[in-house]
């Protein structure tokens, strides 16, 4: 499944400058881990980085002025960082798979003469086959909504350890012939406020693009809230949970039908880890509505989702959600703690960790916290520490780059301990 190893965020908000895991420039650094989580405390920039990655899909699905104003952001004016007349850039290093070679794509946003804004560069580029060094090739170049794209795999060409091509004369003729003929489009987009990947991304002599664009599409952030959850959908089974989770009862529905097997699994788990909850089930009320029932060991009659805790409720669903028999391939939730019992932080932490490495398809798992509790489940590598610098503007760094922070944690100090005690903090 596609992974994350690296993303830049520039001039988003109070994320000036920031980068997490590897690029495709800085082949020393460690990609991100499967499961990647971002603690700080309060105003640093959590949210705002949560966001960036729903921004960054919005502007797929939406197109980049939509997406300035979807979701309450406010217009672009407001998501640009303070006093900055910089464009706002995103560059993104991802994986299709693990042997896959890696594809960054970058993208800048500003704004026109009349001040909507609009996309003034996109590009794509992977090394070709057999390079190891040297400027990965661009196979998707617009500017302000013209360029070209190159179809399909661009394979054949060799590259030596200096980055200098190996092909004979004649094969070079024959190749360039190739590229510059059937391989090469010319592209002009009719909208320059739609990312160029939203429509080369549907075309199948674009591979390369589309897998992208589906990966993208495929991003699951949570919006999750206890109270949409306990609302009365209309019944009928769905097989994915939405952003919100109001159609949890649906995919109950779903799963009791289609993958019993792991719905007991799923039911297992919340028995050992909420106390008394032994079932969970479904009712049809009269008028075609889904009641989702929580039996308790202590009373022979169900509870109903409005009467369950927001915990219980949380725990569920996150556990469903990981249990998708066709999960996606990017999970990002802002705050998990919220409304749990600190000892379950760490069971849902140890269960994000589990989700992330224990399957083929496993997703990618991306939280942010500030609760200590879930981040003593972490380990270094897969912590990162955001904070405010004196100017303002948020800086970020991997727990595990600090040999201090490592070196406590290997003699047996839990890490959301160290940061309680101010030892993550920049020194």
């Amino acid at each position: 499944m596609a992974r994350i190893e690296g993303i830049r965020i520039r001039n988003y908000r109070v994320l000036r400058d920031i980068t997490l895991g590897k690029l495709w420039n800085a082949p020393g650094t460690q990609p991100l881990s499967p499961l990647t989580a971002v603690i700080g405390k309060n105003g640093v920039g959590k949210s705002s980085l949560f966001d960036a990655f729903g921004f960054l899909a919005d502007c797929l699905k939406l197109g980049v002025e939509e997406a300035c104003d979807a979701r309450g952001r406010g217009g672009f004016d407001r998501l640009r960082s303070q006093g900055s007349t910089a464009p706002i850039e995103f560059e993104v290093y991802y994986r299709q798979d693990s042997k896959a070679r890696p594809i960054t794509f970058e993208f800048a946003i500003d704004k026109d003469n009349s001040g909507r804004p609009y996309v003034t560069r996109e590009r794509l580029r992977q090394r070709r086959r057999g390079q190891t060094r040297g400027w990965p090739f661009s196979f998707l170049m617009l500017n302000e909504g013209e360029g070209v794209a190159w179809t399909g795999q661009m394979q054949g060409w060799q590259i030596d350890e200096d980055g200098r091509l190996e092909l004979d004369l004649s094969s070079l003729l024959s190749k360039l012939e190739d590229e510059e003929g059937a391989h090469r489009e010319i592209i002009e987009l009719e909208d320059k406020r739609k990312l160029g990947i939203a429509t080369l991304g549907a075309l199948k002599q674009h591979p390369r693009i589309a897998a992208f664009r589906q990966f993208i599409e495929g991003w699951y952030l949570s919006y999750f809230t206890p109270d949409a959850a306990r609302g009365l959908p209309m019944a009928g089974p769905q097989r994915h949970l939405n952003v919100h989770g109001d159609n949890l009862g649906n995919v109950v529905q779903f799963m009791e039908r289609e993958h019993r097997d792991r719905f007991d699994r799923i039911l297992r788990r919340i028995a050992a880890r909420v106390p008394g909850i032994n079932r969970i089930d479904t009712e049809r009320s009269p008028d075609g509505r889904l009641l989702l029932r929580f039996n308790d060991r202590g009373f022979e009659d169900p509870f109903y989702a409005q009467q369950v805790s927001d915990g219980t409720l949380k725990v569920f669903a996150y556990l469903l959600m990981l249990e998708d028999p066709q999960p996606p391939p990017f999970i990002c939730i802002e705050e998990p703690e919220n409304g749990l019992y600190h000892k379950l932080l760490e069971v849902l932490a140890e269960e994000f960790r589990r989700h992330t490495t224990g399957r083929k398809n496993a997703p990618q798992v991306f939280v942010t916290t500030h609760q200590p509790y879930f981040v003593d489940a972490l380990k270094p590598e897969e912590t990162w520490v955001l904070e405010k610098a004196v100017d303002g503007f948020a800086t970020i760094s991997r727990a595990s780059d600090d040999a201090v922070v490592q070196a406590m944690v290997e003699e047996g100090l839990q890490l959301g301990g160290l940061w309680y005690s101010d030892y993550l903090d920049q020194r």
